[in-house]
């Protein structure tokens, strides 16, 4: 039988495979398309902006809604029309464009820097690493937190090669209106025109609104009556206690430092030893007597001096102001740390937080916020330094140490008062730094101290000699200084005002019976100021307490 020889064509061999291949291959596709179409392709993301909302388009890119910064989402990674990709949000698909869309949560501001609005504190933590000036440009590295609105609450922000934390709050978007000034024509005007050669310029400080605490949690009462506690008074509380059973005495306030400290405080320990060495009890009997009153229902005040703080002085001389020799400046029997030293400021908040953690105080209250008084011989004669490292002027230095007080106590569900002169209700810049509308815009609490043997015989005109009238005086200073500087600023704080409560100092002497406390309280009250009084003897003498205490 004869075999046919077949020739094999190689060729189209090769066309049949390629061609099976191909259709291989679309089948692939076509089936990944089918599958992409059923499962599309996703990743996690986050919605960036540089401002608090980002907008959301449908697929003709017309604008149809808009979502908070930092919202989480879902990008279908091969749904893109020109700039824009397609989104999904709380089951709804928009589309966003693509500049919007991050994979970090920490990546959602889109803005690089941001201007200082209000003389502030740079922050980790409680340590200040600089002053920044109004008018500053910082440069965006991040934030703590985004609020319910898309802003954050502090930026992470580079300054001068630092870098730390500043609020929100005195930030804004562009320099010019970091350089404005709260209500330029009406506020602004008033303070412009108030200037001391010493204390400063009114007009450089700041009197944007703020937000006064109310925390649910710790509720101040409306009228505060309280009897004041020196270090070691409350170590005999029970006896206290006694005297304000069945009173009006709603309130304590108890010192945490004074010329001593009142416990063997860590942070005075770290800060200053000498502090530390002569505290006047342990943290348990201190922590004892103040569980004490707060298990008999009353709200209570820790209270802290600043600036006048002598084993401070003597431990941190680079801190405190100095004759130009380097030797610390005596006034008024005491030395004084410089109220323009950070890191007093440290110090003193650090030991606020302590106190609030370790005893629970309701309210932290602080003196002596100033620069001591009597100095302007000094200043003018350049024998005095006042370690001014950041060249700003007092009444600067004083209104950002109790923003930045005011902030980190606020944080702990705190509130904060500060003590006055009575001399800081007129209308002029005095030269240790208490500039009313300064403080109280900040505060929750402004207590005054116009003690009346503390006043010039006749101020005001009065025809008497004025201690012996204490209500015509008070009612004087209230109705006309006090009240007109709380109508000068748009958020004042609560007035809560320090009474006389020990005998005359001057001549003719006035002995201070529970008549002349009453005639103080009511002359404060008719004045308008409601928020309460608190009667002031140094020594937290138990016998004028209990002869007085029907009075408060």
């Amino acid at each position: 039988m004869n075999k046919k020889k077949v020739k094999i064509r190689y060729d189209r061999i090769l066309i049949c495979v390629v061609a099976l291949v191909v259709i291989v291959l679309l089948l692939v596709k076509g089936v990944n398309s089918l599958y992409r179409v059923i499962n599309p392709r996703t990743e996690n993301v986050y919605l960036a902006s540089s401002i608090s909302k980002v907008e959301l388009y449908d697929k003709e890119k017309k604008k149809v809604s808009e979502t908070l910064r930092g919202t989480k989402a879902t990008l279908y990674v091969d749904k893109t029309i020109d700039d824009f990709v397609k989104i999904k949000v709380n089951n709804d698909s928009y589309y966003v464009k693509q500049s919007a869309v991050v994979n970090k949560y920490s990546n959602v501001l889109l803005n690089d820097k941001i201007y200082v609005r209000t003389m502030t504190t740079l922050l980790n933590g409680t340590k200040i690493e600089s002053i920044v000036p109004k008018g500053s440009s910082l440069k965006i590295l991040g934030f703590d937190k985004l609020d319910k609105n898309g802003n954050p609450n502090k930026y992470k922000v580079s300054y001068n090669g630092l870098e730390g934390y500043i609020s929100a709050e005195y930030l804004v978007d562009n320099e010019e209106e970091a350089l404005k000034h709260y209500d330029e024509e009406g506020i602004q005007k008033i303070h412009a025109k108030k200037s001391s050669n010493f204390g400063g310029k009114a007009g450089e400080l700041d009197f944007y609104p703020r937000k006064k605490a109310n925390f649910k949690d710790n509720v101040m009462p409306e009228k505060v009556h309280a009897l004041y506690l020196n270090g070691s008074a409350i170590r005999k509380v029970d006896d206290y206690i006694e005297i304000a059973k069945g009173t009006n005495i709603n309130t304590f306030i108890v010192d945490i430092k004074d010329d001593s400290i009142a416990y063997k405080s860590k942070v005075s320990e770290k800060y200053t030893p000498t502090t530390y060495k002569y505290a006047i009890s342990s943290i348990e009997n201190y922590q004892k007597c103040i569980q004490k009153l707060k298990d008999n229902g009353y709200y209570v005040v820790g209270r802290i001096t600043l600036f006048k703080d002598k084993s401070y002085a003597i431990d941190n001389v680079k801190d405190s102001i100095t004759d130009t020799s380097g030797n610390l400046y005596k006034h008024n029997g005491s030395y004084w740390p410089s109220a323009f030293s950070t890191n007093v400021w440290e110090y003193n908040i650090n030991l606020a937080l302590e106190a609030v953690e370790l005893f629970g105080f309701n309210e932290i209250q602080f003196d002596y916020v100033r620069f001591p008084d009597g100095t302007s011989i000094a200043e003018s004669a350049k024998s005095i330094n006042m370690k001014n490292e950041y060249g700003i002027s007092k009444i600067q230095a004083i209104q950002t140490f109790l923003m930045y007080a005011t902030d980190l106590l606020h944080e702990k569900g705190v509130y904060i008062s500060a003590d006055v002169f009575g001399e800081s209700a007129h209308e002029y810049v005095n030269n240790y730094g208490q500039y009313w509308g300064a403080v109280s815009n900040v505060v929750d609490v402004i207590s005054a101290m116009p003690y009346p043997d503390h006043f010039l015989a006749h101020q005001y005109g009065i025809e008497e000699v004025v201690w012996t009238n204490p209500y015509k005086l008070l009612y004087t200073w209230c109705s006309k200084y006090a009240m007109k500087r709380q109508a000068e600023i748009p958020t004042p704080a609560i007035m809560r005002t320090w009474i006389q409560a020990y005998n005359t100092t001057k001549t003719p002497s006035v002995i201070y019976d529970s008549e002349k406390i009453k005639d103080q309280i009511r002359a404060i009250e008719d004045s308008g100021a409601t928020g309460g009084h608190m009667p002031w003897s140094a020594s937290s003498s138990l016998t004028k307490y209990k002869e007085i205490i029907g009075a408060l």
